[in-house]
C-alpha cells in the first residue's frame, strides 16, 4: 500500500502529502494515526524549521470518515466508545499543531471541510487555491460540527462561524481570507509555489526565535491583557539573553547578513 502521508524535506522544510485521493484524503483512523506519526516525529527534529501540509487528487482533506464512522456505530453501546476515542485522538492531533515547534503552512485545494476545515484552521498559515471550498457542513447531515467549530471560532469572527456552522454552506478562498481563515487565495497553478516562497521566508529566520514566538503567541492569545505582557516580558527577555539574537541585532546595525549559528 502507499504511505497514506508522505513527508519529503526540501532543506530546512518539510512537506506532509495527504496521500488517500480516492477517499478524498478523509482523516480514517489509520490517516489519523500516520500524521500524528509524522507530527511527533517532526517534534524533536530540530533540522525542520518549517512543515507544508498539502494534500493530492480533488481535494485537501474532506474530514472525517463517514465509512468508517457508520461502522462505529454497530458496536454493543452503539458507538459511544468508538466515537470518544476518535474525536479525542482527532482533538490531540488538532492541539498537536500549535505545540509544535516549526510552523505550519497548509496548503490548500479542491475542499476543505468539517474535519478538514478544522484543520486548516488548526494550522499556523495557510494558502489556498482560487476556487477552494471550505465548510463545516455536518448540520447538512444532521451532524453539527461541534469539534471544528473550536478551531474555526478560533479563527474567524463569531456571527460568520455560527453562520457556516448552521447554515452547512461553504465559502470560497476569497472569503475565508476576508475572514481571517486563511492567509491568501493564489491561482492554482501557483500554489505550491506560493507555499514554498512563504515557508522559505519563515524558514530564514533565526530557529530559536521562531520556535519560541509560536509557544508564546499561542500561550499569550489565552491569557488577559495583563498576564500577556508579564509573560511575553519574560519571553523577550530570554529571547534577549541568545547570543545569536545579540548576533543579529549586531548585524543588522552594521548593515551586513547575521552569522547564526542555528
Amino acid at each position: 500500500m502507499d504511505k497514506l502521508v508522505v513527508r519529503n524535506d526540501m532543506g530546512a522544510v518539510a512537506r506532509l502529502t495527504l496521500n488517500n485521493p480516492s477517499n478524498l484524503n478523509a482523516l480514517s483512523d489509520a490517516m489519523l494515526a500516520a500524521l500524528q506519526a509524522e507530527f511527533d516525529q517532526l517534534m524533536d527534529d530540530s533540522s525542520i524549521r518549517v512543515i507544508i501540509l498539502s494534500g493530492v487528487g480533488k481535494a485537501f482533506c474532506a474530514g472525517h470518515d463517514l465509512k468508517e464512522m457508520t461502522a462505529g456505530r454497530k458496536a454493543d453501546d452503539g458507538g459511544r466508545a468508538y466515537f470518544k476515542d476518535l474525536f479525542n485522538r482527532c482533538a490531540h492531533l488538532m492541539m498537536t499543531l500549535p505545540r509544535l515547534p516549526q510552523p505550519v503552512i497548509a496548503e490548500v485545494h479542491g475542499i476543505a471541510t468539517a474535519a478538514g476545515c478544522q484543520l486548516v484552521a488548526s494550522c499556523d498559515l495557510a494558502v489556498a487555491a482560487e476556487g477552494t471550498k471550505f465548510g463545516v457542513n455536518g448540520v447538512n447531515i444532521g451532524l453539527f460540527c461541534s469539534t471544528p467549530m473550536v478551531a474555526l471560532s478560533r479563527n474567524i469572527p463569531r456571527k460568520q462561524a455560527f453562520e457556516m456552522l448552521t447554515t452547512g454552506q461553504f465559502i470560497d478562498a476569497a472569503r475565508a481570507e476576508e475572514l481571517g481563515l486563511i492567509n491568501r487565495s493564489v491561482a492554482p497553478g501557483d500554489l505550491q509555489k506560493e507555499t514554498k516562497s512563504l515557508a522559505a521566508l519563515v524558514a530564514s529566520k533565526l530557529g530559536s526565535a521562531v520556535k519560541v514566538g509560536k509557544s508564546a503567541f499561542y500561550e499569550q492569545i489565552q491569557m488577559p491583557l495583563d498576564q500577556a505582557y508579564a509573560y511575553t516580558g519574560s519571553v523577550m527577555v530570554e529571547n534577549m539573553l541568545v547570543p545569536d539574537t545579540a548576533e543579529g541585532i549586531s548585524a543588522f546595525l552594521e548593515k551586513r547578513e547575521p552569522d547564526w549559528d542555528q
